[in-house]
């Protein structure tokens, strides 16, 4: 027989697992169920009742978390010699185009987004494969490719996030941190929430948002009941 820790017993009692919680209910409870030792990421999962296989239906946007992400976002910016003082200037972590496309053929993925201009992205082809799996392939949808530099640095920095739905029809994005206090955790999610509704597709039929959880870092998950 398993035996189950007093850790666990805790969160049994506080979390029921058959009932659909408020929005802002989930931002509180998430902070109680929560146990590891370390900051743990917020994170939320939501199933959409899209195709993503069909090209009008695939969901992907762009959204600036009013609270920020509670993470030290790594910044690579590939840009030519004019751009480098503006990378700087915005607080990216890398700056520099060859010597950064030379370590990143050898393996180098130690970074969260890179930011380029459109004059780069030529030189990035043949790192697909690398960074594409990744999530870090620039995209102008996302405002990652831009000549403005300096706001694309700022807006990653500030909280901005992209997300898109995965094969199996779900949306996974992280909220902020279980330190952040539960109004901002609430502020976060239905920030996401409300740019997820507006890119419904307009070939979708029946229930487009399906299911909505939340947990943090090794917690159980809490189901959603959000009113759109």
């Amino acid at each position: 027989m398993v035996k189950i820790s007093k850790k666990r017993k805790a969160i049994i009692t506080k979390l029921n697992s058959s009932k659909k919680y408020s929005l802002q209910d989930a931002a509180s409870l998430i902070k109680d169920i929560s146990t590891t030792k370390f900051d743990a990421s917020v994170d939320l999962s939501v199933r959409l009742g899209v195709d993503p296989k069909k090209a009008n239906e695939m969901v992907r946007g762009v959204v600036t978390l009013p609270n920020g992400t509670g993470k030290n976002i790594k910044v690579l910016a590939l840009v030519t010699p004019d751009k480098e003082n503006e990378a700087k200037e915005a607080g990216a972590d890398y700056i520099g185009l060859e010597e950064f496309i030379t370590k990143i053929k050898g393996g180098w993925t130690d970074i969260d987004v890179i930011v380029t201009v459109p004059s780069v992205m030529a030189k990035l082809g043949p790192l697909g494969k690398i960074l594409g799996p990744r999530g870090l392939m620039p995209n102008p949808k996302t405002g990652t490719v831009t000549m403005d530099i300096k706001k694309a640095i700022l807006d990653v920095k500030g909280g901005k996030i992209d997300f898109k739905v995965e094969k199996a029809g779900i949306i996974h994005a992280a909220i902020g941190k279980v330190s952040f206090d539960s109004k901002k955790i609430f502020e976060n999610a239905e920030e996401l929430l409300k740019a997820i509704v507006k890119l419904k597709p307009s070939s979708t039929k029946g229930n487009y948002i399906k299911t909505i959880f939340m947990s943090s870092t090794m917690s159980p998950s809490i189901s959603i009941d959000y009113k759109f």
